[in-house]
């Protein structure tokens, strides 16, 4: 199972990401966990400063915008 987060303060792009990334997970029919990290400290502790970012099983896969499903399909894999 694939531990994704989306780090970020909740803001539009934030949400944006969350959906996108469910979307690229449920059509390649992936089992994974998805969290939502809204803490500054611990966004830090992964060494982003631009967000939204993506985070799959611990590395941080983007940051700063937001991709297509399409796109967050192959970070993913």
């Amino acid at each position: 199972m694939k531990k994704i987060q989306i780090l970020g303060t909740g803001c539009a792009k934030c949400e944006k990401l969350a959906q996108q990334t469910k979307k690229a997970a449920d059509s390649a029919g992936l089992q994974y966990e998805l969290e939502k990290v809204t803490d500054i400290q611990q966004i830090l502790s992964f060494g982003v400063m631009l967000t939204p970012a993506l985070v799959v099983d611990g590395q941080v896969k983007l940051s700063g915008s937001v991709p297509s499903a399409e796109e967050i399909a192959k970070l993913l894999q």
